[in-house]
């Protein structure tokens, strides 16, 4: 049971979310949701058109990161399809969190969403959040990959000796990004990879929203938001989404 939508979550630190939520609205253009939750601990960017795939929650504990969401059908058939590809279950019910063979935490959920947002326009250039980049230590990279590949139903496209992108349907509005990395830090991570037609008019405008650059390179720009995980601005094109 492959997924017909997918969310990435902020996860803010405790004291973190006020500011990251004000920030990654500012970044998108999007709306905000009111909060929900037994202590108000959720909160979902709305675009102006189409469906919402981004959303933040106050962790409990611990320090920021991303989970990815994936929408199915039926939570049950999704999580035993998982668990056999070598994902471990942490909590079931009418979502399932669980994590992924190197441990980046995930969940199933049946939220139904199926128009993908337009890339935003800023008077010049557009943008869009439209990648999730699994950073995963090289240890762990081969059974990193074929288990995202299996669970999404996704194909791998290679694009280089580190970086495969899994081929998503076109009405989705995030791919999936594995990064093998130098570094052989303890588990797989993620960060967010916005598109953008400007680079440097979508960098200057991030920084001027707080955003620190913490590196160049020739293809992509790396920046520290005021708090939370860092993020990405490369040079790839937003794409116009299908018609609904």
């Amino acid at each position: 049971m492959h997924p017909s939508w997918l969310s990435a979550f902020l996860d803010l630190a405790p004291d973190e979310l006020e500011r990251g939520l004000a920030h990654w609205a500012a970044v998108t253009g999007y709306g905000v949701s009111t909060t929900r939750g037994d202590d108000g601990e959720f909160a979902t960017l709305l675009p102006a058109d189409g469906d919402d795939h981004l959303r933040v929650q106050r962790l409990g504990e611990g320090p920021s990161r991303i989970h990815l969401d994936l929408h199915v059908a039926e939570v049950g058939p999704a999580v035993e399809r998982a668990v056999a590809e070598g994902a471990t279950l942490v909590r079931s019910g009418d979502y399932a969190v669980l994590r992924s063979p190197g441990g980046l935490p995930f969940c199933f959920v049946t939220h139904r969403a199926v128009v993908r947002p337009a890339p935003v326009d800023w008077g010049g250039h557009t943008s869009a959040v439209d990648q999730v980049c699994l950073d995963v230590p090289p240890r762990l990279h081969d059974a990193e990959l074929a288990f995202w590949s299996a669970v999404t139903g996704w194909p791998v496209q290679s694009s280089g000796s580190e970086f495969h992108r899994l081929t998503r349907p076109p009405q989705l509005p995030l791919q999936v990004l594995v990064q093998r990395l130098d570094d052989d830090q303890e588990q797989v991570t993620a960060h967010l990879d916005l598109a953008t037609t400007d680079r440097a008019a979508e960098t200057a405008r991030h920084v001027a929203l707080g955003a620190e650059v913490a590196g160049v390179h020739e293809e992509w720009t790396v920046l520290r938001p005021p708090v939370g995980p860092a993020y990405c601005i490369t040079d790839r094109v937003p794409d116009v989404p299908p018609p609904a």
